[in-house]
């Protein structure tokens, strides 16, 4: 991205909004490593020291492109009962978090979450809550949703192939440099599973998540309030 004129700048004065929307731009295109307060200060068309008038460092920076983020997920209806409204926030989720593939690391290390991240996990607490699980039993399914949801994105955005001829290159030459009698199991999952037609590795969240939720309503399920 180049250097923004100064007639663009005047048309659209800088504040803390402007300032973490060409935040959200830049990590989407270039990635989180690529933001920096000088870039920022140069997207944004003014000297870096000036950038410090409206935001008090790349801290605010990160804490406001974590809440932007959680702003974007849509909170899941609860008429239906805490499981399809669960599904419904973990779809959400994941449909955010891959649109913002920095995002979800970046979660998990924050400490100051603002008002979007924290009425996102609030809804979610809320759906099991209302579903008449107990305080105790809320917590332990939020966290185990959260986590497997976080995680299969996290996994998902940082699969080191992107589409099936690649999957099937990278598993071929794999099994030519080891003996299938070392790893039996995994061959035999690949070859009658992951190298078949139409497979997708994305289609394994749906798969996990209802194994999730099964063991949510099963264990936790018991602990009404």
């Amino acid at each position: 991205m180049g250097r923004r004129t100064g007639a663009a700048a005047s048309r659209a004065p800088v504040n803390r909004a402007r300032a973490l929307e060409r935040a959200v731009a830049v990590a989407d295109g270039e990635g989180l490593e690529a933001l920096t307060m000088r870039r920022l200060a140069r997207e944004l068309g003014v000297a870096a020291a000036s950038l410090y008038h409206h935001v008090r460092g790349k801290d605010e920076i990160l804490d406001g492109l974590v809440d932007m983020v959680s702003a974007e997920i849509e909170l899941p209806s609860r008429t239906d009962g805490w499981r399809p409204a669960i599904r419904q926030r973990a779809h959400n989720t994941r449909a955010v978090l891959r649109r913002h593939p920095w995002a979800v690391a970046l979660m998990a290390s924050r400490t100051t979450p603002g008002p979007a991240t924290l009425r996102l996990l609030d809804a979610g607490i809320g759906c099991f809550r209302e579903g008449g699980l107990s305080v105790q039993a809320a917590a332990h399914a939020i966290s185990v949703v959260d986590s497997y949801v976080h995680g299969f994105v996290l996994q998902e955005v940082n699969l080191p192939f992107r589409d099936a001829s690649e999957l099937t290159a990278m598993t071929g030459a794999i099994m030519k440099e080891f003996p299938r009698a070392d790893f039996p199991y995994l061959f035999e999952l690949t070859t009658e599973h992951v190298l078949r037609p139409g497979y997708n590795y994305s289609n394994e969240f749906d798969v996990g998540l209802e194994v999730v939720l099964d063991g949510v309503d099963a264990r936790l399920g018991r602990a009404r309030s």
